[in-house]
């Protein structure tokens, strides 16, 4: 992308947009059509050391190092607590429709967007969602899944990603039950690699059946999961072409700065 997320005749504005998210807030800031910051806070961090509360939650912009802002838009969990008088709040859906259309130049296609505790997915046709689904119930397909079982294994988040080869079965359909199953398949001594690899096809084999409701030949994906390559390398067996947006973290935020340019 060279760093454009979007062309566009219209007059170049400084726009904000914030995903606030449970685990992590997102920011991007767009000047004359290009990104020109990205910011990743944590949630708890976020609301302690750059937010005020007086009634409702107002985000300090100058504390972010901010300023001169034409336009700011919000979505993620938190989008409805910030201050509404800056702030303009659209839902995620949303967000991350017009992020993945920014990011990925395509118009077609089903965006998968896997966070720490949901995952997303939403069918794009001629650049509408038509159809969507969710899963926000169940932590065993989002990344805290990842999270918690990379630390079982004591090992990195980054590592883990990388083993996809004659993967381990893990039965469980449970995130807190498929921890107790690890722990034993480590206790009868299987190999580190085989282990990995089984937590990343489990959490493959629990988006399959989301993503088999919806036909298409081009997946896109974003959310922190989208850094996993053994998922991404599960899941191109099943698509013609399997796009990883260049900041699927930042996505939505993304999207927040999209739709300010040219809907508002």
């Amino acid at each position: 992308m060279n760093n454009i997320i979007y062309k566009t005749k219209m007059t170049p504005k400084k726009i904000v947009g914030i995903d606030l998210g449970s685990r992590e807030v997102k920011i991007i800031v767009t000047e004359d059509k290009k990104i020109v910051l990205k910011k990743k806070i944590s949630t708890v961090s976020f609301y302690r050391d750059y937010c005020q509360y007086q009634n409702k939650i107002i985000v300090d912009l100058k504390k972010l190092g901010i300023e001169d802002v034409d336009l700011a838009i919000s979505t993620g969990y938190g989008r409805n607590n910030t201050d509404l008088s800056l702030f303009k709040p659209i839902n995620e859906i949303k967000a991350h429709v017009y992020g993945a259309l920014a990011q990925s130049e395509k118009k077609d296609f089903i965006l998968l967007d896997i966070g720490g505790q949901d995952v997303k997915i939403v069918k794009v046709e001629k650049g509408l969602a038509t159809d969507l689904d969710l899963n926000d119930k169940c932590a065993a397909s989002c990344g805290r899944y990842l999270e918690n079982m990379a630390n079982v294994l004591e090992i990195p988040l980054d590592l883990l990603s990388n083993y996809s080869k004659d993967p381990v079965k893990l039965n469980s359909t449970c995130a807190v039950f498929s921890e107790s199953e690890l722990i034993g398949k480590i206790a009868e001594g299987i190999p580190l690699d085989r282990l990995a690899s089984g937590i990343n096809y489990s959490m493959y084999s629990r988006l399959r059946p989301l993503l088999t409701k919806f036909r298409g030949e081009t997946l896109v994906v974003s959310g922190g999961v989208a850094k996993n390559k053994a998922v991404i390398e599960y899941l191109e067996t099943d698509y013609i072409e399997v796009k990883v947006l260049e900041y699927p973290q930042f996505n939505g935020a993304i999207g927040c700065c999209y739709y300010g340019e040219f809907f508002i």
